[in-house]
């Protein structure tokens, strides 16, 4: 049996879409600086896909043979759009890992990267103290 219109319409746009989104486009190529830090970027990946058709119906002309169904015209289409957008930047280096957001409001994050250096700055002092 022969495929039908709408499936070749969608496994071509699905084909157009995997080439645009891998796994390289959320989590991109690392990038090494002159000091050895490591810096890969991190995106946010949004996507929509939608595809449709008809068959329209056209009285079957009077050549057609009765006992085959007879082809019907096809009308379709699809669509897709894709938003990349950059969240972070994972950075590895001198001993540590830290994921700078690019949000400008990002205090909650530096706190909790600082933490535990304030900790260990605590200890030492308590058991200065002692």
């Amino acid at each position: 049996m022969d495929e039908h219109p709408i499936q070749s319409l969608i496994k071509t746009s699905m084909e157009s879409i995997k080439e645009m989104v891998d796994v390289n486009t959320i989590v991109g190529d690392a990038v090494e600086t002159q000091d050895g830090s490591v810096i890969i970027p991190v995106s946010r990946v949004c996507f929509g896909f939608a595809a449709g058709g008809s068959e329209f119906d056209v009285k079957a002309s009077k050549d057609n043979d009765k006992s085959e169904k007879p082809k019907l015209p096809f009308g379709g289409g699809s669509g897709a759009g894709v938003s990349v957008q950059p969240v972070a930047f994972m950075v590895v280096g001198q001993g540590q890992i830290r994921l700078l957001s690019v949000k400008q409001n990002t205090t909650v994050e530096r706190m909790i990267d600082i933490a535990p250096q304030i900790i260990d700055q605590i200890n030492m002092l308590l058991k200065k103290h002692q």
